[in-house]
């Protein structure tokens, strides 16, 4: 069973100050396994177990079941390997395996920022994504809390020097 925890926290430009960063760093990276807000996905396959911010509302999207690999977020798990793989915010350009799932649990963290419109203004969206991946044969509800990840990868852009995409 392929357990997915992602934990988003978003902020705009107001946001940034060294408190609000203070603030954000204090906020958990991982969580125990709860129903819910955790949901079974792809035929009970995979477990979405999403924490934190979604100001949008449509922040994560249902994983993909493609060929025996799940697709989620800019990730790949084949199913039949364990092997994570990051896809990167553009995929055609930034394939990353990261490691093997099974059995041991991979940490991988990430921002971005996206240009929203609303109220008729456009504004940044800020946001750090941290996923939290395992593949167990039986479902532990504290698996991220017990032990440490395997791997710990990670990929951060300096947001405030970005283009706007």
């Amino acid at each position: 069973m392929l357990i997915l925890q992602i934990v988003i926290k978003q902020w705009d430009k107001s946001q940034r100050t060294e408190a609000h960063e203070n603030l954000r760093a204090k906020s958990p990276d991982k969580y125990p396994l709860s129903f819910p807000p955790a949901v079974y996905v792809c035929d009970r396959q995979c477990i979405i177990d999403q924490h934190g911010d979604d100001i949008q509302g449509t922040r994560v999207k249902p994983p993909k079941n493609m060929n025996k690999n799940i697709l989620f977020d800019r990730f790949q798990i084949d199913l039949d390997t364990k092997i994570m793989t990051y896809l990167g915010a553009k995929s055609a350009e930034m394939r990353q395996v990261i490691g093997s799932v099974d059995n041991q649990w991979i940490q991988c963290k990430y921002n971005c920022r996206y240009s929203i419109f609303e109220a008729d203004r456009y504004y940044w969206l800020y946001e750090q994504v941290t996923l939290n991946a395992v593949c167990l044969k039986q479902l532990n509800e504290n698996v991220f809390l017990n032990t440490d990840p395997a791997i710990i990868y990670e990929d951060f852009n300096a947001l405030d020097t970005m283009k706007k995409p």
